[in-house]
């Protein structure tokens, strides 16, 4: 198979053409936990069902599946990377991505294999979305020092984008032995391999994306999201003072939320697993518990959660990319563990009538533009 050019790369992937936002759904493979032992409950049962629902989103037309990596008794998916690799061929046209890779705890020379390993079963169809990682159960797991953080992420990014320049790595840093001229293989069907980073909404880390010219995925999951807006202005303007064309670098919106025919429904069905998991999280950092008012008001047209009808899902994504002119949207519709049919019913929904009507609306405009 020909490896596919940079040039080629970014027209299909939508960069920078929003007329053509890619559409997608992100997984952090919710499982139960056991309450007689805190354990995970469920394991090899979910990850069957995920594998169904990427095969599902393939099939209606959606263009990105992510898993996250989390290493919880509330999460199967601490390797995204073999999950990703049993959809690869399950799927015949569907973009799968981590979302996200928890880079400063891991090995990039192997996050690199994983992902071109990938690359080569799926005909091309790999991403890696890397980030700091919003729990820290995987530092002392692989034996990090959680006071190198940020120094961790920030030296095994460049590790990361040393091996996918050249197949013979030379390299040298501090929370790593060296590498003395060695090849790294196997080499991906895509070249560049995408790497997306993923950020929360700190400045110093769009920044780091933008000066690298790197994808920029933002994770919005409550406020405003109108706050977020300067965010892009920021990536924008860094990208270009660095010399590259912010015009051809992509950027995502990755969201909570759910999907029903109804939006009463939509909301009904969710919240009660998203108050369970947002709460219990919330009880480990501090948060106070989400209440039902609080969902309420962020599923409004200006929330964050995209929690609704079809109808209601477009009209916010529309205003969002008003916002943010965004070429990518992504959303988590298991915050906690949901109904399997009703996933099912939101990813077709999703697929079939919000991506379409979204896609059709953003090139009229840009046709009048």
């Amino acid at each position: 198979m020909t490896p596919v050019d940079a040039g080629t790369l970014s027209c299909h992937a939508g960069f920078g053409l929003t007329s053509a936002m890619e559409i997608g759904v992100y997984s952090f493979v919710e499982t139960r936990i056991d309450p007689a032992t805190g354990g995970q409950s469920g394991g090899r049962d979910r990850i069957a069902r995920v594998l169904e629902e990427i095969e599902l989103a393939d099939r209606v037309g959606l263009d990105v599946f992510g898993i996250g990596e989390h290493h919880r008794p509330d999460y199967a998916s601490s390797a995204p990377a073999p999950i990703l690799a049993a959809a690869a061929s399950l799927t015949k046209r569907i973009r799968l991505t981590s979302a996200v890779t928890v880079l400063s705890s891991d090995d990039p020379v192997r996050v690199f294999q994983d992902f071109a390993t990938i690359d080569l079963v799926s005909g091309g169809r790999a991403e890696i979305m890397v980030g700091r990682g919003s729990f820290t159960e995987s530092f002392p797991l692989f034996g990090q020092d959680l006071s190198d953080y940020d120094e961790l992420f920030a030296e095994k990014l460049d590790l990361l984008l040393r091996v996918r320049e050249s197949e013979r790595v030379t390299w040298s840093g501090r929370h790593r032995p060296p590498i003395d001229g060695r090849l790294v293989l196997p080499r991906p069907v895509q070249n560049p391999l995408p790497v997306w980073i993923a950020v929360g909404g700190t400045p110093p880390s769009v920044v780091r994306a933008a000066s690298l010219g790197l994808p920029m995925a933002l994770a919005i999951i409550g406020g405003a999201p109108e706050r977020f807006a300067p965010r892009f202005h920021l990536y924008r303007d860094v990208a270009a003072r660095a010399g590259h064309d912010a015009s051809t670098l992509p950027t995502s919106i990755n969201a909570h939320g759910f999907i029903a025919d109804d939006a009463d429904e939509a909301a009904e069905v969710s919240f009660p697993p998203f108050a369970e998991t947002m709460g219990r999280i919330g009880r480990e950092r501090g948060w106070p518990p989400p209440t039902r008012a609080q969902f309420e008001a962020e599923r409004r047209l200006e929330g964050a959660h995209f929690t609704g009808s079809p109808d209601q899902i477009v009209e916010k994504v529309l205003y969002q990319h008003e916002l943010f002119g965004h070429d990518r949207f992504l959303i988590q519709l298991t915050v906690g563990p949901m109904p399997h049919e009703k996933v099912l019913r939101a990813i077709e929904l999703l697929g079939t009538d919000v991506a379409p009507r979204v896609r059709t609306e953003l090139a009229s405009r840009s046709a009048l533009r």
